[in-house]
């Protein structure tokens, strides 16, 4: 009894094991978030949809350009003659009478139209299309932030979560030895038959506890699949990011509203907007188009011209008087979208400073519980070292043993749990703050360019296939 004493105060003395070095091909929580940047699908598609914004400054800007189209005609003419005479529309006898005369007259060409002046229709809109560019690339920039944190969080969470089931099967082992010393006690008459009971019920139970953690772990695997694309490698204990935590909330909050990509984004649709009004106004405005055209005729009509070139120019000034008063909806429409994206800005600085404030909040409490909690621990395990010499000379029960026991269970969980809550804590400060990114975290990965495919597509006339040849 005393070598089983000793061992599992060794066993409780020792620190839990956090992951130490690990195996060559582990995953740091860094290099899980590097994966996400890369793999995640909800964030690639979230830059092919950024892609598909470039392309409306290329729309927009086709109202600069000419339209050019080409035709052709085929227009065939019948004549019935006087079924009397025989003769034709202009008094000469060429067929039988009651006959038909067929001329065909076929015609091709091509015609050039420009828009000259719109009412600054088409500028107004190329400016909403580049402002509506900038705010995806910030929104893009939000998702990314999202996405390494909800990375950061999924490592954390399996972190704490092999923690737990590593304790909880530490637990199994001692109540085992412990249901092995009451059945020991009982046999030699120093025990009875309720401590067995108190320890086959516990150590049930905590098979019961073992087997929720177990599951709880596989779930927190399966969302780190869906976040990273791979399957988890030699986690260990992540630390927070304590050095690049803020000074004081101030700052903090000063920073997130000026670098928060989600407000930048806001910020670019009430630019986006703001040009959407002018635009509308400018259906008011008169409007100049010139338009040519080159035309080929070619006919078998003898009685007139059938074989000659045309070349037109027109030019054609249009003032907008009434035009059943779409204009006037689509102004005022303009205008409250305008008011607003204005509103969305101000619910967008008021989240994201809530969400920093909670997340320090948060990082500041989980700090104090992992000290509350390790001085618990330090406490629970020299009680129950006493407890268990109180049990062996019959000053104190079995299910004082077993209580002593819960009380070092818990306290080692709650220090998994709030090493988590530590962690992904500082994640979401940073995550908060606009600068959890992959330069801020020195990722091993490339950024991704979104300038690159926007200048490769704003100013293309032509083309089908996409920069990456779709």
């Amino acid at each position: 009894m005393l070598k089983f004493r000793l061992a599992m105060l060794a066993a409780l003395a020792a620190p839990v094991a956090l992951g130490g070095a690990g195996p060559a091909s582990a995953d740091s929580i860094y290099d899980a978030m590097a994966k996400a940047y890369e793999n995640n699908p909800d964030l690639n598609a979230a830059r092919a949809g950024l892609r598909a914004t470039d392309e409306g400054v290329t729309i927009a800007k086709a109202g600069f350009r000419p339209q050019i189209s080409a035709f052709a005609s085929n227009t065939q003419n019948k004549y019935d003659l006087d079924p009397s005479t025989g003769k034709d529309f202009v008094g000469n006898v060429t067929q039988i009478p009651g006959e038909r005369v067929n001329f065909v007259t076929k015609q091709t060409g091509i015609t050039i139209t420009q828009q000259i002046f719109d009412g600054f229709q088409t500028l107004n809109n190329v400016r909403a299309a580049e402002a509506n560019v900038y705010a995806t690339r910030a929104a893009v920039k939000a998702r990314e932030i999202q996405i390494l944190l909800s990375a950061a969080e999924g490592y954390a969470n399996i972190a704490r979560d092999q923690q737990i089931v590593s304790i909880r099967k530490q637990n199994i082992a001692f109540l085992e030895e412990q249901l092995k010393a009451s059945n020991a006690r009982l046999q030699v008459g120093e025990g009875t038959r309720t401590d067995v009971s108190l320890s086959e019920a516990q150590l049930a139970q905590s098979k019961a506890i073992l087997a929720s953690a177990i599951f709880q772990l596989k779930r927190s695997e399966a969302v780190y699949v869906q976040i990273v694309g791979e399957a988890p490698k030699g986690i260990s204990q992540p630390k927070p990011l304590s050095k690049l935590m803020p000074k004081n909330i101030d700052s903090a909050v000063a920073v997130a509203i000026r670098e928060h990509p989600s407000i930048i984004s806001s910020e670019y649709q009430i630019d986006a907007a703001g040009f959407q009004v002018k635009s509308a106004e400018g259906a008011m405005l008169p409007g100049v188009v010139v338009q040519g055209q080159l035309s080929r005729t070619v006919g078998d009509n003898p009685y007139s011209l059938n074989n000659y070139n045309s070349a037109t120019f027109t030019a054609r000034l249009n003032v907008p008087i009434y035009q059943g008063g779409a204009e006037y909806g689509q102004i005022r429409q303009a205008k409250e979208r305008l008011a607003q994206q204005r509103l969305v800005l101000d619910s967008a600085r008021l989240e994201v400073q809530q969400i920093l404030v909670t997340a320090i909040a948060q990082y500041e409490a989980a700090k104090a519980v992992i000290s509350a909690n390790s001085t618990q621990l330090a406490a629970s395990k020299m009680a129950l070292s006493g407890v268990i010499e109180e049990r062996n000379v019959g000053q104190a029960t079995t299910l004082d043993v077993l209580n002593a026991q819960a009380n070092v269970l818990n306290a080692r969980e709650s220090i998994a749990q709030s090493q988590r809550d530590a962690v992904v804590a500082s994640f979401s400060v940073l995550a908060a703050m606009g600068n959890l990114t992959v330069e801020t975290t020195n990722l091993k990965v490339a950024v991704y360019d979104a300038d690159k495919h926007y200048k490769k597509v704003k100013d293309k006339w032509f083309g089908l296939r996409t920069v990456d040849g779709r």
